[in-house]
């Protein structure tokens, strides 16, 4: 895992600057280095960073790959992943991006994501993006990254981002809808929800003056004592 500088941890250009600097993790599940999984993954990292004041941590699962295996079977993450895993329940923001294997997210993405505690991205803002050869597998967006991280209840933000090969072969005209158009929609979008969500916020529930409705449930128990008092 690495902790972004320079251009991807920075303030924005616009003279209005925000009084927090907003954390997002980005996972990266490439399999090769350099990858386009990567390249797509920074893109948008760059279209967050343009509209918000971020704190990026960059996390390449191919780096994690065996000890994500051995927690798959032993139950015990290594440091290296447990970093990880904090880095993701800990931010502010996520940015998911995966390549196409067999039209759908890759294995290995999809394990490092059972191993997340399944109530830590509730409420989370999160983009997700995917890779691969063809246009014709740009609705695993929608059918598989969409659903998976509604399951994990996170808030995925409207634009999802999907990359093909001869997107990246042009730059594309304003209002055409081209990949640099979808990147900057889409970060801008993240940079919204998440710089108006801290994290602290998210994970206790309460938000600007929110109630604690757990705290107000009556159990169950007590219903049924009043109706046979």
């Amino acid at each position: 895992m690495t902790t972004a500088t320079g251009p991807t941890a920075t303030t924005p250009s616009s003279t209005a600057v925000p009084s927090r600097i907003t954390r997002i993790t980005v996972v990266s599940a490439g399999l090769s280095s350099p990858s386009s999984t990567r390249l797509l993954a920074d893109r948008l990292t760059e279209a967050v960073a343009a509209a918000t004041a971020v704190d990026i941590e960059v996390v390449e699962l191919r780096e994690l790959a065996v000890d994500i295996g051995k927690h798959l079977v032993s139950g015990f993450p290594s440091p290296a992943l447990r970093t990880a895993l904090d880095a993701v329940t800990g931010a502010d923001g996520l940015i998911a991006v995966t390549p196409v294997f067999a039209a759908s997210y890759s294995g290995l993405f999809k394990s490092f994501f059972d191993l997340v505690d399944p109530d830590a991205l509730t409420g989370m803002p999160v983009l997700v993006a995917a890779t691969g050869g063809t246009a014709r597998h740009s609705l695993v967006l929608e059918h598989a990254l969409r659903p998976l991280f509604a399951h994990l209840r996170a808030v995925v933000v409207p634009t999802a981002v999907y990359a093909a090969s001869e997107d990246w072969g042009g730059a594309g005209r304003p209002g055409d809808g081209g990949l640099a158009e979808r990147i900057t929609r889409a970060g801008d979008e993240l940079a919204a929800l998440a710089a108006g969500r801290p994290v602290a916020a998210r994970r206790t529930g309460k938000e600007n003056g929110e109630k604690d409705l757990a705290a107000e449930l009556v159990p169950f128990e007590q219903h049924l004592a009043r109706l046979g008092g």
